[in-house]
């Protein structure tokens, strides 16, 4: 199966069939905190699809869809448009489960970066 990066029409059907997912306060918080859908690089594992969607910023996080996972990603930043490679996360949460993340109510663990298998 080839990959191809997910596109914003895409991304928008997602983000309504999971906003609707959400509690009335979570969807109040992703109301104030949403940007229009903006790709961000993230270098390496962006580079193919030309980066991530990002969908909310608040203090230094932004909320973004990995869609080579599937999901819902929390991650600090120091420049706007860019995703730092630390901080390439392939969790594959919904939205209501990203939210709390993004606003800092949640220790939820990152999963980190795909890592080579060693040989046997």
């Amino acid at each position: 199966m080839i990959w191809t990066p997910i596109s914003r029409d895409e991304l928008e059907a997602i983000l309504a069939s999971e906003f609707d997912t959400c509690s009335a306060d979570q969807q109040a918080l992703f109301k104030e905190l949403a940007c229009p859908p903006v790709k961000w690089r993230q270098s390496p594992w962006g580079d193919l699809g030309g980066g991530f969607w990002v969908v909310a910023i608040r203090q230094g996080r932004v909320l973004w869809y990995n869609d080579i996972e599937h999901g819902f990603n929390v991650s600090r930043f120091t420049v706007p448009g860019t995703i730092p490679e630390n901080e390439y996360w392939c969790n594959q949460d919904e939205l209501r489960w990203a939210l709390p993340r993004l606003v800092g109510e949640s220790t939820a663990m990152n999963l980190g970066p795909p890592q080579p298998v060693p040989d046997a």
